[in-house]
């Protein structure tokens, strides 16, 4: 085996949860190691599913549940204990087949005493881990209603397969991936990439694949990260990482003998100098297709070629993922709550899939734009700032009925008109896109970014859908609540007509009288004039009572 070293490489790590392990490990190997982060877990918006799916388990309606991560057994144990019995939960567990993807959730099963039928050999990918489950359930596998705990995103491949061989299959989502908070090392990594800062990198994990090149895209800059790679030295973890390369035009160099942190690290510290040499100096082209050289590395496994991933076929993307988008936001507009609530549940949806700093909603009322919900708090503007149409970018897209996207400088556009000092007003990128129901604009949707943004021709398309689809909801929901502000009016004109009449009648009192009265003590005791009213009406009921 050669010997281990970088021989001082820069070597660039997205690791998240194990980063202070690999940033060590690199550093021991000789490597001048940069560790940023790419990815941080989330919880999901609604465990229903997930808690349905506990119960069913409980009244024995599956024959085989497939554990997929050891992260995602524990964290499925924590969120069922907080609706349903552990215990109980746990005894169904173990009564029903029980299959693992590889060590991890292996290990976290037993350690629960549940026990597992059928485990993936290594490199522990879908495709181990479906061989592992027919070979162990042959035939009767038709007959099972089987669930599987996804981690992070779906794998619609493994879902496809394994649902064409069972009766029934079900998704049991835990948690799930998004970029980290901070995005300013993400974007300096894509930056020394591209400026030729980075020797090797290491993909320890599709995720990490598919949130460098979003954030390059929304730089704008992915074609030259695609390019910057080719002259890097680009190392994967296992097959699935692999195919998350391929999907964007990336063909690794190598993969581990083994598909683990560890020896990732010392088989890229064992090749990296030779292969980024032979990259640079393009003395060798396709270097994986020649195997014998592979060969001479010794342990190092050649990556296997594959068809260009499409988006339904690449490891962490969902084929259902257009009905779950669809799914999602139609439960939350189909809610039929008030019109405050409706905006504040589409601003948080709108934030969630499209990566920006603020959201605005304004709603078109009479010839203005008035602002009813904010992704950040602004209780001295929400329902009070109002634009009219054809003023600034908002009032623009309200006027000509068209999507607008600035990646920076926005408020040097023409169409720029600063509002209250609002301190969105000085951030450097803007989408907007107009809100329609039966052919009418209702409304205007504002997205805006601290800094230069290039919005991807897929976000400006997804604002428009959601435009499209909460048009009618919004317009609903504002309807609901001027009728029920109309409602609330008459009711109240009514108490204070027949509270008046009872003053008339006891004080022998003129109707103006009587109700300049209730004026005078509403001011006086800081009440309404329905809560006056409501009071008179009050006594005179319980003086009949009496």
């Amino acid at each position: 085996m050669a010997h281990a070293s970088f021989k001082g490489l820069r070597v660039l790590s997205l690791e998240s949860r194990r980063a202070k392990e690999v940033e060590k490990l690199i550093r021991t190997y000789g490597g001048e190691a940069t560790v940023v982060p790419a990815l941080r877990k989330i919880g999901l918006d609604s465990n229903e599913e997930t808690i349905k799916f506990a119960n069913r388990l409980i009244r024995g309606e599956f024959d085989l549940i497939v554990f997929l991560t050891g992260i995602g057994v524990r964290a499925l144990v924590d969120l069922v204990q907080t609706r349903v019995n552990k215990d109980e939960f746990l005894e169904a567990l173990r009564k029903v087949k029980i299959a693992a993807r590889g060590a991890k959730p292996t290990t976290a099963l037993r350690e629960l005493k549940v026990p597992v039928h059928a485990i993936s050999e290594d490199p522990s990918t879908w495709r181990e881990l479906l061989r592992a489950i027919n070979t162990t359930f042959g035939e009767s596998l038709n007959t099972m209603k089987v669930a599987v705990q996804e981690y992070g995103a779906s794998n619609p491949e493994f879902l496809a397969e394994l649902s064409n061989r069972c009766d029934e299959l079900v998704k049991v989502p835990v948690y799930q991936w998004t970029l980290p908070d901070d995005l300013q090392p993400l974007r300096e990594s894509v930056m020394g990439l591209i400026n030729g800062a980075v020797d090797v990198v290491l993909f320890m994990t599709a995720v990490q694949v598919i949130h460098l090149f979003q954030v390059a895209e929304q730089m704008g800059v992915a074609p030259q990260l695609r390019d910057s790679l080719q002259s890097t030295v680009v190392l994967s973890i296992g097959p699935t990482t692999s195919e998350e390369l391929t999907h964007y035009g990336i063909q690794p160099d190598f993969e581990p003998s083994r598909p683990k942190m560890g020896f990732l690290v010392n088989e890229a510290a064992q090749y990296a100098s030779r292969l980024l040499e032979e990259k640079r100096n393009k003395k060798i082209e396709g270097v994986l297709s020649d195997t014998s050289y592979i060969e001479e590395f010794g342990t190092a496994k050649q990556v296997r070629r594959v068809a260009t991933s499409t988006p339904t076929m690449a490891g962490f993307r969902d084929g259902l993922k257009q009905i779950d988008f669809l799914h999602e936001i139609g439960s939350r507009i189909a809610a039929a709550d008030s019109l405050h609530l409706v905006l504040d549940r589409i601003v948080s949806f709108i934030s969630s899939v499209i990566p920006c700093d603020s959201c605005f909603i304004y709603v078109l009322e009479g010839e203005s734009l008035v602002m009813r919900a904010s992704k950040n708090p602004h209780a001295d503007i929400v329902d009070q700032v109002g634009i009219q149409i054809g003023q600034g970018v908002t009032g623009w897209v309200a006027k000509y009925r068209q999507p607008v996207a600035l990646a920076s400088g926005a408020s040097n556009d023409p169409r720029f008109k600063a509002f209250k000092n609002i301190p969105e007003d000085h951030f450097e990128a803007m989408l907007c896109s107009p809100i329609i129901c039966a052919g009418r604009v209702v409304g205007v949707i504002n997205l805006q970014h601290r800094l230069s943004y290039k919005h991807t021709t897929h976000e400006v398309r997804l604002l428009s859908t959601l435009g499209y689809l909460v048009g009618a909801e919004i317009e609903r929901a504002r309807l609901e609540t001027e009728n029920s502000q109309l409602a609330n009016r008459l009711e109240t004109r009514k108490a204070v007509d027949r509270a008046k009449s009872i003053l008339q009648r006891d004080l022998s009192l003129s109707e103006d009288e009587a109700y300049q009265m209730m004026h005078r003590e509403s001011r006086q005791r800081r009440k309404s004039m329905r809560e006056i009213a409501d009071a008179i009406l009050l006594s005179e009921e319980l003086r009949r009572t009496k």
